[in-house]
């Protein structure tokens, strides 16, 4: 049986743990690094993989077969057999950019995926620099010293996460709203 590459959620992961054992912080320190930050890292870089995946097949489906159903409707067959099967086929492509289309307007993957990649990376560059010591983490001697303003940051940030997607991918927006209203 070959041996299976790790994926990057592994070597990320593993790259941390790693670099939590050489920080000089308490054990409930490194717990909450693992289970409170490492964890939110790993949930949001899975989301956001998910998310541009679906965006990106969602999209790719309406872009090509949106070119090709008016190329189709082009077309004279010159012959009712072969003109049938072209109708039908091209009702059904359009069904499926449409649909496409609207499951992509319905869950907002590409603002999900953008959102998610923005809190993982605004995630991870706190924890390097809280590792580091440098950016905000600067002025402090040591790493336990500044971890209640890490886990200060990372709760700001979490808190900020949750509140914009709330208000803004989980509810209509304002558009969709004012249409319902009218």
């Amino acid at each position: 049986m070959a041996d299976s590459k790790p994926s990057y959620a592994d070597i990320l992961k593993a790259d941390f743990n790693t670099l939590f054992e050489s920080l000089q912080l308490q054990d409930i320190q490194r717990h909450f690094l693992r289970s409170r930050w490492l964890d939110q890292v790993m949930w949001m870089e899975k989301k956001a993989a998910t998310c541009q995946r679906r965006y990106y097949r969602l999209r790719i489906t309406a872009i090509v077969l949106g070119v090709i159903v008016p190329v189709m409707v082009g077309i004279d067959l010159r012959r009712d057999t072969l003109n049938e099967i072209k109708k039908y086929a091209t009702i059904g492509l359009s069904t499926i950019v449409a649909v496409s289309a609207a499951v992509e307007e319905f869950f907002h993957y590409g603002e999900r995926w953008n959102h998610y990649r923005r809190t993982v990376e605004s995630l991870k560059t706190q924890g390097w620099q809280f590792s580091q010591l440098s950016g905000p983490y600067r002025d402090f001697k040591n790493h336990e010293a500044a971890f209640g303003s890490f886990a200060e940051q990372i709760e700001e940030l979490l808190q900020r996460d949750v509140e914009v997607y709330v208000t803004q991918l989980a509810t209509p927006n304002k558009k969709q709203q004012d249409d319902e209203e009218d």
